[in-house]
């Protein structure tokens, strides 16, 4: 859908998405509360002590940063729901969880003290539940003095957003896109996939942060129509701005070699960033002992701007996830045209 100017500092004239830019108060550190893992998947498997990687490729050489370039991370911050009980039936085995006020200052303060250690200027996040949520975290975070969340509207959806240390100029929704399933039946995102334009030192950077149908209660028919459709948004935005680094990413909930992954890599329109690092170094996700890689970037490669070869890393805390999370953050570092 065309993209619409934001109106003012604290929301954006697209429905569905709120904009913040706020004063920030110090971080604040803690402990994440979260018995259930992803949408009812098992918690990280031994978290360990804090011991992120993100400097480096998380068991491979430093690559340097060069000059200019644009550091943009995704990271499902898993679960992160507000003190309200919207649904009426929350906590313990039901959807919706209810943290304390303490333990949601908790959650928040991890969360923000992990994220300030990745140095990134572009941050796409998954599973945020409400505004209230996004402003918490953003509090903690000056470095990131603009924000927008893609809230769907559902009762305790759990929903993307972007951080970003970079003015925001526009926003656009593509949650009410009809999809078409391999089997010609449609559906429609599971979240919204938010496309966020930027201003980037004068250049133009536009980023689509993304959340794809998990596989609880499996539907890997929209997963996969999630995918297909996505490409083609990613493609068009790169074509009307051909000067532009258009960027995608978040948790896809599928791995490469899937249907949906080959379907965002068909044609060669979008590079996976990560294909130029070792499979041990880009896992983000343990699953019944298994390491996955189901957390994703991606460049577009007919756009102007251009991955940095072998920036990718997935930032890890002890055995796995990352701030509290289930999930690795995974980043990289991009040129923006000259």
């Amino acid at each position: 859908m065309p993209l619409l100017p934001i109106r003012g500092p604290h929301r954006s004239a697209v429905i569905g998405a709120c904009v913040s830019s706020l004063r920030r108060a110090p971080l604040l550190m803690g402990l994440l509360f979260g018995v259930l893992g992803c949408e009812g998947r098992p918690p990280p498997e031994n978290p360990g002590p804090v011991n992120p990687c993100p400097s480096g490729t998380c068991g491979g050489g430093q690559v340097v940063r060069p000059e200019g370039s644009v550091r943009i991370a995704a990271f499902n911050v898993h679960r992160l729901f507000d003190t309200v009980c919207d649904s009426g039936k929350c906590g313990g085995s039901e959807y919706e969880a209810l943290p304390t006020p303490g333990v949601f200052d908790a959650q928040v303060g991890r969360l923000a003290s992990s994220l300030t250690t990745l140095d990134a200027d572009i941050v796409l996040l998954s599973e945020v539940e409400t505004q209230v949520g996004l402003d918490a975290l953003q509090a903690r975070l000056p470095e990131f003095p603009h924000a927008v969340l893609g809230e769907t509207g559902g009762t305790a959806s759990v929903d993307v957003a972007v951080l970003s240390a970079f003015p925001i100029t526009s926003v656009g929704s593509h949650r009410d896109r009809v999809l078409t399933r391999p089997d010609g039946s449609t559906t429609r995102f599971s979240r919204e996939l938010l496309e966020v334009h930027l201003d980037v030192n004068g250049k133009e950077v536009i980023v689509f942060a993304a959340h794809f149908r998990s596989k609880v209660d499996d539907d890997p028919g929209r997963r996969y129509a999630e995918a297909d459709t996505t490409r083609t948004i990613v493609a068009q935005a790169a074509a009307r701005a051909p000067k532009a680094l258009v960027v995608m990413g978040g948790d896809l909930n599928d791995v490469p070699g899937s249907a949906p992954i080959t379907a965002m890599e068909r044609d060669g329109q979008l590079l996976r960033v990560a294909k130029d690092r070792p499979d041990d170094q880009t896992w983000t996700y343990v699953y019944s002992g298994q390491k996955q890689a189901i957390d994703h970037l991606f460049v577009a490669n007919a756009a102007g701007g251009t991955y940095v070869p072998g920036s990718f890393r997935a930032a890890r805390e002890g055995g796995g996830g990352f701030g509290g999370s289930d999930h690795s953050a995974v980043l990289a570092d991009f040129l923006p045209s000259p």
